[in-house]
C-alpha cells in the first residue's frame, strides 16, 4: 500500500468537528475549519466540501477515552463517525488517542491571547494529527 501524503483529522464532537490536515511529506498538520454544525445533512455537506477541496488519501479520528485509556460514550460516537466517513466517502480511517487534546489546545490558544470554542476544536485536531504524523508517518 502507498503511504498517504495528504491526510485529514478530526476531532469529532456531537455539535462541531475540528477538522486539520497534514501531510506525511513534511510530517506537518495545520489546523483548518470547525464544522459547526449537529448531526445531519448540513455537517455531511461541510464534511463533502472539505473532503473534495483537500482530497486526502487518509482520515484520522480522534478516539476519546478516559484517562486510563477505557472507552466511555463517546467513543462509541467517534467510532461511529469515522465508519460513516469510510462509507461515505471510501476514504481509509484511521484512529488515534484524543486524550486530553482539548486542553492542550485551550492552553495553546490562551497562551497566544486567542480565545474560542471553534479555534479550540480546530487546534485539537491539529494536535491529534501531528501526534500521528510523529508516531506513523515513517512506518
Amino acid at each position: 500500500m502507498n503511504t498517504p501524503t495528504t491526510v485529514l483529522a478530526f476531532d469529532f464532537g456531537t455539535q462541531r468537528i475540528g477538522v486539520a490536515v497534514g501531510s506525511t511529506i513534511t510530517r506537518s498538520a495545520r489546523p483548518l475549519i470547525t464544522i459547526d454544525a449537529p448531526i445531519g445533512p448540513a455537517r455531511d455537506a461541510a464534511l463533502a466540501r472539505v473532503i473534495a477541496e483537500w482530497q486526502p488519501e487518509l482520515l484520522i479520528v480522534g478516539l476519546p477515552v478516559h484517562s486510563d485509556g477505557t472507552p466511555h460514550a463517546m467513543t462509541a460516537h467517534a467510532t461511529r463517525f469515522g465508519e460513516h466517513l469510510r462509507e461515505q466517502f471510501g476514504i481509509r480511517v484511521d484512529y488515534a488517542d484524543e486524550r486530553h487534546t482539548s486542553e492542550l489546545a485551550q492552553a495553546s490558544l490562551s497562551g497566544q491571547g486567542r480565545r474560542g470554542r471553534q479555534k479550540r476544536d480546530e487546534v485539537a485536531a491539529q494536535i491529534i494529527l501531528q501526534g500521528w504524523l510523529d508516531d506513523n508517518a515513517a512506518a
